[in-house]
């Protein structure tokens, strides 16, 4: 990868998210979104890449995602999107994990 420094900070940042929380693609790296979801695809087993999903709540493995957020008890709507204002691990203001 072109900047291992900052897929190893994203892969910790994933690796923070508590059980029953997720963050978006651009809560771990806001500059570059797209970047979270290729390390994500590349992660292995210790990696809990369900619970990162787009800035709309949607899902990037829906059945298979959703179940296994389902399990960790983060709320879902009834378009099967996380319920954000809910389930979205706050960060501090200013600050992001990517």
């Amino acid at each position: 990868m072109a900047d291992d420094a900052r897929a190893q900070r994203i892969l910790e940042g994933v690796r923070a998210i508590p059980e029953g929380f997720v963050r978006t693609y651009g809560d771990l790296d806001p500059a570059a979104p797209r970047l979270v979801g290729r390390v994500l695809a590349t992660s292995g087993a210790d990696v809990p890449w369900h619970r990162v999903v787009r800035a709309d709540g949607s899902l990037t493995q829906a059945d298979r995602q959703a179940a296994l957020l389902r399990r960790e008890g983060v709320p879902l709507t009834p378009a099967g999107r996380v319920d954000l204002a809910a389930a979205r691990l706050p960060l501090p203001p200013g600050e992001h994990l990517g």
